[in-house]
């Protein structure tokens, strides 16, 4: 029988009989009529208990939204159970589930982009694969847009998807200006849809050429960006009236702007070639320098490989690339980061996808363009079907993308604002103090991210903009643990234990040798 009804205040609830069932009177007003005494029927399993408390403690009636006053812990966490199941919230002990597309639709954020804080060793590679992973459960497809790393290619081998990577030793070349899906379908669209495809092709192209001449140390001016809009246009072909597409690479743009033609320096309005080469030089040493540069070989040449579209995850593995440096690290982030969401326009085939960009801080710096990219793509998220991910360790990465109070580590702090979801793994106090600067994080909220989050790996304070954090700690199988070790290479090169030293008795003297004036092979009263 319940305790709450509804009503007002709290009352004392209205008694029984004796006898434990109710008063004759109360039978002919109450429709539901207790069954047995109230300490149940003394058998076995049949909920007996040996005193009544109802006898002892007076027992009283409330609505819910009353009751909810005395124990506002006992409650849901307030998430709908949709999407990926991360593990479980301690505060309510119910599973925590992680889906941003329908916090969006559900009004709990503005935009479905995600970021992750963590210490190195904290859990932060496991929470994201974890969360890619549970994620393809709904159709949702992966985009590694550069692992750093390595550490998502455990995950696409388990998987049977064989990884694209690029650096020493590898076949694979990218070229950051392929025209991928466009070329196909190209002869099928109309006129306008052509001229409004080729468009936004070429205004990424142009800067994409322009942030990686400033990567080379030159800032493009609007007459390079207008020279290189130029050139890309003549070189794919357009302008010639052409049915098809021609590919172009980094090395035939460089060729154009270092051999002009009279058209050439006559459209990009110029006096003549001497002054168009002398204003071009800079940019063009610039473009040449990634062809002949430590990228040379990378992203120069025709792509060679097809992504696999009904993969359920692809990566673009860059830890080959370690050894050419952080600025070569850099430049690849930026080419993969146009070429793929490039790709992942055209391939416009409705899916929602999830693009990790691990460590985005290395290309960010690289300039304010790389910085504008990164805004832009987290800005269009929405209308581009993709949940961005970014992948930190602590909030001044962004603040080391430029020199303090320029205008690149302004974009670059405001980026967190267009991460509705963040996901802060334990950090150190110092590092704590600047989340909750931030992200006007409350004392308590700041005190489980220094706190209750570094006693255990996977432990992490979700969250959704400005609603209250929720404490949730990861759970993995035992094969994702297997998978998601990022401590297996170190592992492999741990020498094996030695065996426990078991102390043994000292050999017995030599008869024969202590005859000799000799023991264990030292002189009598000689010291060892």
């Amino acid at each position: 029988m319940s305790l709450f009804a509804p009503g007002g205040s709290l009352s004392p609830a209205p008694t029984t009989g004796g006898d434990g069932l109710d008063s004759p009177d109360s039978r002919t007003e109450r429709i539901n009529r207790a069954l047995a005494p109230r300490r149940g029927r003394s058998e076995p399993g049949t909920g007996w208990a040996p005193v009544e408390a109802a006898a002892r403690v007076p027992v009283y009636q409330a609505t819910t939204g009353e009751i909810g006053g005395l124990f506002p812990l006992l409650a849901a966490n307030g998430v709908p159970a949709i999407g990926a199941r991360m593990g479980y919230d301690v505060l309510s002990g119910g599973a925590f589930y992680c889906h941003p597309i329908e916090w969006l639709l559900r009004g709990l954020s503005t935009n479905p982009n995600m970021v992750i804080f963590g210490e190195p060793g904290r859990g932060k590679s496991s929470t994201v694969v974890a969360f890619c992973l549970r994620m393809m459960l709904f159709g949702i497809k992966t985009l590694i847009s550069g692992d750093v790393k390595g550490e998502y290619t455990p995950l696409l081998r388990s998987l049977g998807i064989t990884p694209i990577a690029l650096g020493r030793g590898s076949s694979a070349r990218l070229n950051a200006l392929d025209l991928g899906p466009l070329a196909a379908r190209w002869a099928g669209w109309t006129a306008a849809r052509q001229r409004e495809e080729l468009t936004g092709i070429l205004a990424r192209w142009t800067k994409l050429l322009a942030a990686l001449a400033e990567t080379q140390g030159y800032q493009p001016t609007v007459t390079d960006e207008l020279v290189l809009s130029v050139v890309l246009r003549r070189l794919v072909g357009v302008e010639d009236g052409s049915t098809r597409l021609r590919p172009i690479t980094i090395p035939d743009v460089a060729r154009a702007l270092a051999h002009p033609d009279d058209d050439l320096w006559q459209v990009a309005r110029f006096a003549g070639p001497r002054e168009f080469l002398d204003h071009t030089r800079l940019i063009t040493d610039a473009l040449s320098n990634l062809v002949h540069g430590p990228l040379a070989g990378l992203f120069d040449e025709p792509t060679n490989f097809a992504l696999d579209w009904d993969a359920p995850i692809q990566s673009m593995d860059l830890s080959l690339l370690r050894s050419r440096g952080d600025q070569a690290i850099a430049v690849a982030l930026t080419c993969l980061g146009s070429w793929s969401s490039m790709i992942t326009d055209l391939q416009d085939d409705g899916e929602i996808r999830i693009v990790v960009r691990d460590e985005v801080w290395r290309q960010m710096r690289l300039g304010l363009r790389a910085v504008h990219a990164v805004d832009s793509d987290l800005r269009l998220s929405r209308a581009e079907r993709k949940i961005q991910l970014l992948v930190m360790h602590k909030p001044s990465d962004l603040l080391s993308v430029g020199a303090a109070g320029s205008q690149e580590v302004a974009i670059a702090k405001d980026l967190l604002a267009l991460c509705s979801t963040r996901i802060l793994l334990g950090q150190s106090t110092r590092v704590a103090d600047e989340l909750a600067t931030e992200l006007a994080l409350s004392e308590r909220e700041q005190d489980v991210t220094n706190g209750w989050a570094m006693e255990r790996r996977g432990r992490a304070l979700w969250k959704i903009e400005n609603h209250p954090g929720w404490k949730v700690q990861t759970v993995l199988s035992a094969t994702e643990q297997r998978i998601f070790d990022t401590n297996a290479q170190l592992r492999a090169h741990t020498p094996p234990a030695p065996a426990p030293l078991t102390p043994q008795p000292p050999p017995l003297p030599d008869v024969r040798a202590a005859a000799s004036g000799q023991v264990n092979g030292y002189p009598l009263g000689a010291s060892r």
